[in-house]
């Protein structure tokens, strides 16, 4: 059952995305459409996605991949992967609607390759989508990256942050994508695109290289910041940790209260999804939380700075078809893509989440 409704939404939501992408390649990136200027308001749309091991069929001799090749311990087939990637331009199609995310930022995927295969393979061929990646020095190859519309988004500097860890904690975690760009509006917008390093071992004992990774980011964040006090930043990632973790509130030193809003300070939008909305992006133990945070400078939270956001412009992408009932606790859990060694043939083991910036 869920795989026709899952084809059924894919046929009606590729109609709607070949509409849009006939409109999208006719948008020269450095002419304001005429959308735009008729439009009263406009919008932004950031999505971010831990996808779940997106790797694709070839050994790299450099990387520790060797699970997810067609002979290996998981089987990773062409097919298993073409239906990976064909279920994430789904969700990036249901998740924009009438129009798709204007950037979205990725953990888990191998490479450049993956990248361009979701460009090329799926009807996202159809669209104005460019991509920024670099290699990280993760043991397993598994990167961040950006992509964004063209037509909507205009990145000025990108860069890699190299994340590593001093004294007794010697090794390295995967890079921080920084992307700096201007929006179809010519608001200017700091992205910080993260995976922080993985509970495996234990919470408390992987808890200091969270905090480091956090304390860099703040470090940049209050450089950006001194520059210009009303920069609009925007930190998304998964940081397996949740919002009310030491390494949120004590190392990036997050807010989480919303009102009398501070231009230097950070907000973690999150917090407030998990706490009062009670929403999760990742169930583990039969407990809903939320890993895939988005947090905010205080300038995007000040109506009158340019673009602007709130708590009710941030979400989690829940429909039925990325969960699945969960027979050990109760109500649905993600709707993985293996368990263990097990392919079950979902999307993934986090749901996305997004912003909208409005104007």
């Amino acid at each position: 059952m869920k795989i026709s409704i899952i084809h059924i939404s894919a046929i009606v939501l590729g109609v709607v995305l070949l509409a849009s992408c006939l409109s999208v390649s006719k948008t020269n990136s450095n002419i304001i459409s005429d959308e735009f200027e008729k439009s009263e308001s406009f919008k932004f749309r950031f999505m971010f996605y831990n996808v779940e091991n997106l790797f694709d069929i070839y050994d790299d001799t450099l990387k520790n991949d060797d699970e997810f090749l067609p002979d290996r311990a998981k089987y990773w087939t062409y097919k298993k992967y073409q239906t990976k990637l064909n279920q994430i331009y789904q969700v990036m199609v249901a998740l924009g609607g009438w129009e798709l995310p204007d950037a979205v930022g990725f953990c888990e995927i191998e490479n450049r390759f993956v990248l361009k295969q979701l460009l090329e393979k799926t009807p996202l061929s159809k669209t104005d989508y460019k991509i920024i990646h670099y290699e990280s020095p993760d043991p397993r190859g598994i990167d961040v990256a950006f992509l964004y519309r063209e037509s909507r988004f205009t990145p000025i500097i990108n860069y890699p942050i190299k994340i590593v860890f001093p004294g007794s904690q010697q090794g390295s975690t995967r890079d921080i994508l920084y992307v700096k760009g201007l929006t179809q509006s010519a608001d200017t917008l700091h992205f910080f695109i993260n995976h922080w390093p993985s509970r495996w071992g234990g919470q408390m004992e992987t808890e200091e290289k969270r905090m480091y990774c956090a304390r860099i980011i703040r470090q940049k964040s209050d450089s950006i910041m001194k520059s210009n006090p009303l920069s609009h930043i925007i930190i998304a990632g998964d940081l397996n940790d949740h919002p009310t973790d030491k390494s949120l509130l004590d190392a990036l030193k997050t807010k989480t209260q919303f009102d009398n809003i501070t231009h230097k300070e950070l907000y973690n939008l999150s917090y407030y999804l998990q706490e009062i909305k009670k929403l999760g992006t990742h169930k583990y133990d039969g407990h809903w939380g939320v890993l895939d945070q988005i947090i905010v400078s205080g300038s995007l939270l000040d109506k009158s700075q340019g673009l602007y956001t709130s708590v009710d412009d941030i979400h989690i992408f829940k429909p039925d078809f990325l969960v699945e009932d969960d027979i050990k606790n109760t109500g649905t859990k993600p709707y993985r893509t293996y368990s263990g060694y097990k392919y079950i043939g979902g999307f993934s083991d986090h749901l996305p989440t997004y912003i909208d910036l409005k104007k």
